[in-house]
């Protein structure tokens, strides 16, 4: 098994509540994280559908059985369990660690979860696999390109896919799967359009009118659909930062994929060459660097706080991360060889903001890690070490 980075916190929380719920997308290593994390844990899966029917028919006498604890996988299949789980929480003074859930559904989850158990539970998330649990294992790709194309799922590694029978499988299984529970979709041919055009986007400003018009739908409707692959955890936007140093900002999200796997199978991108040599490389790049910075945060298990910034004149900063009450300003290059205008708009904002320098970061697609007087040069492969932990 591949350590994964969110275990010591998945540890640390369930000491200190009665309920953890551990969501994130389909196949991203749920099920082994939590069963790995509380082996003498009892286990239960709500796929079942006969183990589903007694929990959704009797929950009383369902739970029952488990009131000393037990980990309830796919738990948004029967969210009728909320209301009993809390009266056995109650009722055990909150005992730490007796429930753990898991479910691949955010809001529904969620919703129900902000009713019945606030104040009880802890929430966290497990993304795909990030590069820096891959660095020491057999799965380490020095290539940035290798990374893009076979994505961080799990499932690639462990069964030994390739791009090709992972993805189109996993689309057409699990995303399309989760969207017809969530919403009745009528044409499904047109939600497969629509998807290919967020892919299409990515790492770009989200211009809903536009995205709408080229599948065909309304602007509601394109804002309806994105918050479906919101929930499901297939994209994810980027929201501006607002300090304005008197210029004015565009504050509009950026559209990025989690995974840019996922996002390269909808492009036809099959190979490493061919992303490496594709107009989009520089945008897969960006969204396979700032996925991992968000990684990093959910994985301390807390919400990430990274953010972009742009102003009119379209002097951009790719991603800007809040901690601590400071601000670190990154800059994401695909380049693998170090240019002098790598650290032109870092400049240009730590002028504005009255940064120092030397908080501030080029993400390169190069192998060396360099600090100079205008910022640090980093090492796309590490990342994470511009948090200060």
């Amino acid at each position: 098994m591949i350590r994964r980075n969110l275990a010591s916190s998945l540890k640390h929380y369930a000491a200190k509540f009665p309920v953890i719920a551990l969501t994130g997308p389909r196949q991203s290593g749920k099920t082994t994280l939590v069963r790995h994390t509380f082996p003498h844990c009892a286990y239960i899966s709500l796929e079942n559908l006969d183990i589903r029917d007694h929990a959704v028919r009797d929950p009383r006498d369902f739970l029952e059985t488990y009131r000393d604890g037990v980990i309830i996988d796919e738990f948004h299949h029967a969210p009728n369990l909320l209301s009993y789980i809390q009266t056995i929480v109650d009722e055990k003074h909150n005992k730490s660690g007796l429930f753990i859930l898991t479910g691949s559904q955010n809001f529904l989850m969620l919703e129900k979860i902000s009713q019945t158990l606030a104040g009880r539970i802890a929430l966290l998330t497990l993304l795909p696999l990030s590069i820096s649990e891959l660095q020491n294992t057999q799965y380490n790709n020095p290539s940035y390109e290798g990374y893009i194309i076979n994505g961080l799922y799990p499932r690639l590694y462990d069964k030994d896919l390739k791009p090709h029978e992972l993805f189109p499988n996993y689309i057409k299984t699990y995303i399309e799967r989760d969207v017809r529970l969530i919403k009745n979709i009528p044409h499904l041919t047109t939600f497969q359009t629509f998807l290919k055009m967020c892919a299409g986007r990515n790492g770009q400003i989200l211009n809903l009118s536009s995205l709408g018009n080229d599948c065909g739908i309304s602007h509601n409707t394109a804002k309806a659909w994105l918050s479906i692959l919101e929930a499901s955890y297939i994209v994810f936007l980027l929201k501006p930062h607002y300090n304005n140093y008197n210029k004015r900002l565009v504050k509009m999200p950026k559209l990025y994929f989690y995974d840019t796997g996922i996002a390269c199978s909808l492009m036809g991108l099959h190979t490493a060459e061919q992303v490496s040599n594709s107009y989009a490389k520089g945008a897969l790049f960006e969204s396979l660097i700032i996925a991992e910075l968000i990684k990093h945060q959910s994985n301390k298990g807390f919400d990430h706080t990274c953010y972009y910034w742009r102003d009119k004149r379209g002097i951009e900063i790719d991603c800007i991360i809040e901690q601590d009450q400071a601000l670190i300003p990154i800059e994401i290059k695909a380049g693998k060889t170090a240019a002098p205008d790598f650290f032109k708009e870092l400049t240009y904002w730590n002028s504005l903001a009255k940064n120092d320098p030397k908080k501030s970061y080029v993400i390169y697609g190069g192998n060396a890690t360099q600090h100079r007087t205008v910022g640090t040069l980093l090492d796309w492969r590490h990342s994470s070490s511009v948090f200060r932990d």
